[in-house]
């Protein structure tokens, strides 16, 4: 059994790792909340956008624009998204796996596959496992639109310059605070927009647009892109907070559980030691009687 020393210099370094997880725990509530709320927030925006688009998409000839151009895709890059820290379960391992599942069948296939990793967790581990053509790193902390801007033209320019055919994009979709599902979307070439669209009184209405709706197309293409990646970017900010929220509170509860069942084991080491010296003091009281 180990010493009574030893064991209070466990309960007392458990008490302080119970400190810690408990501020990450409430500091993860806090960022999670505000997290939450830009999500939601931003979600009926890109369902809006969504039917713009896709209104729009109806009155013109689509398959003209470059991001819907189809090719044989030999090479394909693949976003991914995690965070930049850790301490949050299985966020960024399932997404990691998930990433590499992928990258493998692709691969099987016969393809070209490069990496843009956005997070540095994602960053640090595909370093040396795959070829890296890009990264973002230190972004989840604060950011906006712009972050997304910066993302979608790094991929943009290059698919319209043939450098590459396919574009996925793979995140953490939020569903609640314990389950963060990995999601897989194909950014480029563009789905054709609008041909499953049914006719609804609405869309059979004729609009005059003021420049041409295929200039208008040009313009809210690669907005699309910015908005697809920027719920990715909200998605992953919110499932990583929750989960960090959880893993944390977790944490903490074994914690409690382990400091229970040292205090018990402390308890009965220190029983022991009090037994002992007893039994001492009776055997010494006995010799001294008998002598």
């Amino acid at each position: 059994m180990a010493s009574l020393k030893d064991i209070r210099r466990k309960v007392g370094a458990v008490q302080k790792t119970k400190q810690i997880t408990r501020a990450m725990n409430m500091v993860a509530a806090s960022k999670f909340k505000s997290a939450q709320m830009r999500m939601e927030n931003f979600r009926p925006y890109a369902g809006k956008f969504m039917d713009v688009l896709n209104s729009l998409a109806l009155r013109v000839d689509a398959t003209s624009h470059p991001l819907l151009a189809v090719r044989d895709p030999k090479k394909i890059w693949v976003i991914c998204m995690t965070a930049d820290r850790g301490l949050c379960a299985g966020f960024n391992s399932n997404l990691i796996k998930a990433t590499e599942r992928f990258m493998r069948d692709k691969g099987n296939e016969g393809k070209d596959v490069s990496l843009f990793t956005v997070g540095r967790k994602g960053r640090d581990y595909f370093r040396k496992r795959a070829n890296v053509i890009n990264q973002q790193v230190n972004v989840f902390g604060k950011f906006d639109m712009t972050l997304s801007a910066s993302i979608s033209d790094d991929v943009i320019t290059p698919f319209t310059n043939e450098e590459y055919d396919e574009l996925y994009l793979i995140y953490n979709q939020f569903v609640n605070v314990s389950v963060q599902r990995p999601t897989i979307v194909r950014l480029f070439p563009l789905p054709s927009i609008g041909e499953n669209v049914e006719a609804d009184s609405e869309s059979s209405l004729e609009y005059d647009y003021e420049p041409s709706a295929e200039a208008l197309l040009s313009k809210i293409l690669p907005m699309y892109v910015h908005v697809l990646v920027f719920r990715a970017l909200l998605e992953t900010s919110a499932g990583e907070n929750g989960a960090r929220m959880v893993a944390m509170d977790n944490a903490t509860k074994n914690c409690e559980d382990l400091i229970s069942s040292l205090t018990l084991k402390m308890n009965k080491a220190r029983q022991a030691a009090i037994t002992a010296e007893l039994m001492d003091i009776v055997g010494g009281t006995e010799a001294l009687a008998k002598g």
